[in-house]
């Protein structure tokens, strides 16, 4: 094992355990920023006077947040004049290894269907039960081996 091996294992333990803490969290249908300062019983007004910025500035940062287009910076200021802290993560769907499987997976079956094609023409089509095998056992190796094209869209 290389050290760049030992490094990406390194980084798969992270992103999974931060999968698994916050994979169930929701964002909240108001945000983060109005959830929080609601839970806290503070007004626009109030957390507005924190930062030194207008009441309206701190509603429309709200709705930013809502629409997606917050700056993270904005995020901290915002938490920080609330008592709280940012924290921004993004994690796999699943583990890490999910993700990974589900990229070969796909080539592999574009591969697989793309040779099963030619089979067909020249009358030497595998059998569905071999041809889901071969898709397998091609993931299987895909993932394993992730060659330079893995992550390439074809």
């Amino acid at each position: 094992m290389n050290v760049k091996d030992t490094a990406r294992r390194q980084f798969v333990k992270i992103a999974d355990r931060a999968a698994q803490q916050l994979g169930s969290n929701q964002t909240p249908s108001e945000g983060w920023l109005a959830t929080l300062r609601k839970a806290l019983g503070m007004s626009g007004a109030e957390v507005a006077a924190r930062m030194n910025v207008s009441r309206s500035a701190v509603y429309q940062a709200e709705r930013n947040e809502r629409d997606g287009a917050i700056t993270i910076s904005q995020m901290q200021k915002l938490a920080e004049a609330m008592g709280g802290r940012f924290v921004y993560a993004i994690i796999p769907e699943g583990s890490v290894d999910d993700v990974i499987r589900a990229q070969a997976r796909r080539k592999a079956e574009a591969r697989i269907r793309r040779a099963s094609a030619h089979m067909a023409l020249e009358k030497q089509a595998l059998s569905s039960a071999q041809t889901k095998q071969r898709i397998e056992d091609l993931a299987d190796e895909l993932a394993r081996d992730m060659p330079p094209d893995f992550w390439e869209v074809k």
